[in-house]
């Protein structure tokens, strides 16, 4: 898959394609409906699929301080959609300046002069342009102007449920993460940089890896959670193979220490080595318990060892 930091790295001699936009967050799938309706109409023209997202989230530009929790990142995101079959991942710069242009003109400039799009998927309720004037209705009739065809994607539901990038977060939030699970497709993961904590855990017989994670970041609520660890590269991107092992994930503030800031820390089973510095993702699949004070170590080290068995349990 071609990786694009924007319009200006469209290739002179771009033929024709089909472009799917969102900010896709997640790739939960109701994305993937929309995303695998690209690349099947793609396959059908015989050219390749093209996904327009976003970076950074478009919320923070027009309404500063109102980033949602973010539950992928961008190296993340185009993982994700690549296992999707899609050619070409494009992050559009969204600066104040792109938000102000007009949905026609962003339509003539993108989809038509650089990607000449002769198909267009969207999401049911996607909204561009400045003020997000533009809908699906707009983008169907600047479609018969231009010469391609809009299509509106009903958005995925569930019994009563709507699966969003909000649906999953607030479930993700809530520790849910079953859930998000099933909204996603998958575990919710946490990717950061392995850094240097307390070193409590090591003194206590399960060493740690203390996760620094972006401030945007959809950490789960606070308790443990039984999951997986993964390793990434230097950019990010999860190593090939299977994950460096299961884990027992603590999130929260380790009230038994008194520690005040809040961290994701987590112990990988049977794993002996250094990870200080290296890039880890971290699965959350099961939430154990909640986040609880103990009245003195071995109190907490037995807590340990029984959340260890149960993870052991559960992942089996």
């Amino acid at each position: 898959m071609q990786r694009w930091q924007g319009l200006e790295d469209v290739p002179t001699d771009w033929g024709n394609s089909v472009v799917t936009i969102g900010v896709f967050d997640g790739v939960h799938r109701g994305h993937a409906s929309i995303i695998g309706k690209a690349v099947d109409l793609a396959r059908q023209h015989g050219v390749p699929s093209v996904l327009i997202t976003f970076v950074p989230h478009p919320s923070e530009v027009v309404r500063p301080g109102s980033h949602p929790p973010q539950l992928t990142t961008i190296v993340r995101r185009a993982e994700l959609v690549a296992e999707l079959g899609v050619d070409v991942f494009c992050a559009l710069p969204f600066t104040l300046e792109f938000s102000q242009m007009p949905p026609d003109r962003f339509v003539h400039t993108a989809l038509v002069e650089r990607l000449h799009a002769v198909d267009v998927v969207v999401g049911a309720n996607f909204r561009f342009g400045h003020r997000a004037a533009g809908n699906v209705a707009l983008l169907e009739e600047l479609g018969a102007r231009f010469g391609f065809t809009a299509h509106g994607m009903p958005l995925l539901t569930e019994g009563e449920t709507r699966l969003s990038a909000t649906y999953v977060r607030t479930c993700v939030q809530a520790g849910e993460m079953r859930a998000a699970a099933a909204a996603l497709g998958r575990p919710h993961r946490v990717d950061g940089v392995v850094e240097r904590g307390d070193q409590r855990g090591r003194d206590l017989g399960f060493p740690t890896a203390n996760l620094r994670t972006d401030q945007w970041t959809a950490v789960p609520a606070d308790g443990v959670y039984a999951g997986r660890a993964w390793r990434l590269d230097e950019w990010g991107r999860t190593r090939p193979g299977a994950p460096l092992g299961l884990a027992a994930i603590s999130v929260g503030t380790n009230p038994t220490f008194q520690t005040r800031q809040r961290r994701v820390e987590a112990y990988v089973l049977d794993f002996d080595g250094d990870l200080y510095g290296q890039a880890l993702g971290v699965e959350f699949v099961r939430r154990l318990r909640g986040m609880e004070r103990f009245a003195d170590v071995p109190d907490l080290v037995a807590q340990m060892r029984d959340d260890v068995r149960r993870t052991r349990e559960l992942m089996a």
